[in-house]
């Protein structure tokens, strides 16, 4: 009998599927709730602008025919938008696609990718389906820097001559911690030419402390940097799977050799265009996370439960506990959160700031959760 498993390229052999959260479908069918709150994604509880769901129908009479496989229009916003030219841009369904393609790009058999040990999953997965190594680095330990944040001074000596690829997430996720402007430049700075720097800000709308900057300043600086962003958390475009990068144009040419043909979609493209032009929704979306940061860091602390400082739309809480008992009993009372063991996080789970009524269900449920 035929091991299709061996078939497969050593990279995928030894691959583990991503494991995205529980569905609010899933756990309907499940246990038949009827009044679910999903907090387990990190998506934008408010949604898109609305005025972008009522004129999408006006696109659905061309849905017959393929979108602009150029991006020409989303392009020329985005750059006009961002102060950068439009071939410096790379569009991608969802930022998880332009970190596939960096990796397609850029990765193979004897290379090798850094990325912080408590890192978005992502960074594993692509660089392992492109027959790289992974190098995951230890986390830094609260006293020279942020619990659980990104040790960039260790990341840097762990460089050699195979080392093709950087991954950093500023903020990351799961542990909603930053790395500073003054310690990320100089780390781009002493990072060789050679090697490709991504800095992914899939939550950099979110951050309002004073000691963050987006890596986006830098492009022209540096060759080798390519920061990627999406329109899936801050804007609410999630289920329309749109995100981009900015890079140097000769690095944008080698992602867009890989990229595959129509890769996004006409309404995604669509919507992506009406969010640039009326960032009103945005500033509000970002005013209501901030409280409901607040809200919810207030709760916690009241329950006595530890977390991680968060400048994202999401916190990373300590349980102190095996995490599965109360993961199911938050399931019963119809919250999903997300557990992050996979994440080599024991006892935490990662909580989306919700609306101010979903944000006091979670709380709720959860105090009676941590009693069963």
């Amino acid at each position: 009998m035929v091991r299709y498993d061996l078939l497969a390229t050593t990279g995928v052999q030894g691959l583990q599927p991503y494991q995205p959260g529980k569905s609010e479908e899933e756990l309907r069918r499940e246990l038949g709730l009827d009044t679910i709150i999903k907090l387990a994604s990190n998506e934008n509880p408010r949604g898109p602008d609305p005025r972008i769901t009522a004129q999408l129908p006006e696109l659905f009479a061309d849905l017959s025919r393929y979108p602009d496989g150029t991006g020409f229009e989303l392009k020329q916003n985005l750059a006009s938008h961002l102060l950068v030219k439009p071939e410096q841009i790379t569009l991608g369904n969802g930022s998880n696609d332009v970190l596939e393609l960096v990796a397609r790009a850029f990765l193979q058999p004897g290379r090798k990718a850094l990325m912080s040990r408590h890192a978005f999953a992502i960074y594993q997965l692509a660089t392992q389906s492109a027959g790289a190594e992974c190098i995951a680095v230890a986390a830094t330990d609260g006293v020279n820097g942020p619990l659980y944040g990104h040790n960039l001074q260790v990341m840097l000596e762990t460089v050699n001559a195979n080392t093709a690829v950087v991954f950093i997430a500023n903020p990351n996720n799961p542990t909603g911690t930053h790395v500073s402007s003054l310690a990320l430049q100089d780390f781009i700075e002493h990072l060789p030419e050679n090697v490709i720097c991504v800095i992914d800000e899939a939550y950099f709308e979110y951050v309002e402390v004073s000691d963050y900057a987006t890596a986006l300043d830098w492009i022209g600086a540096y060759p080798n940097l390519v920061v990627t962003r999406t329109f899936s958390k801050a804007y609410g475009l999630a289920g329309l799977r749109i995100g981009y990068a900015v890079s140097s144009p000769e690095v944008a040419e080698l992602l867009n050799r890989v990229r595959q043909p129509f890769n996004v979609n006409t309404l995604a493209m669509a919507a992506a265009r009406f969010c640039l032009a009326d960032d009103r929704w945005l500033a509000d979306s970002r005013e209501s996370n901030k409280q409901g940061l607040r809200q919810m860091t207030e709760g916690l602390e009241a329950l006595g439960i530890a977390y991680l400082p968060s400048v994202g739309n999401f916190i990373c809480c300590n349980l102190g506990r095996p995490v599965q008992p109360v993961y199911q009993a938050l399931l019963k009372r119809g919250v999903i959160v997300r557990p992050v063991e996979n994440y080599q996080l024991p006892g935490f789970i990662r909580v989306t700031v919700g609306t101010e009524s979903e944000i006091d269900c979670f709380l709720n449920a959860l105090e009676l959760s941590l009693k069963t």
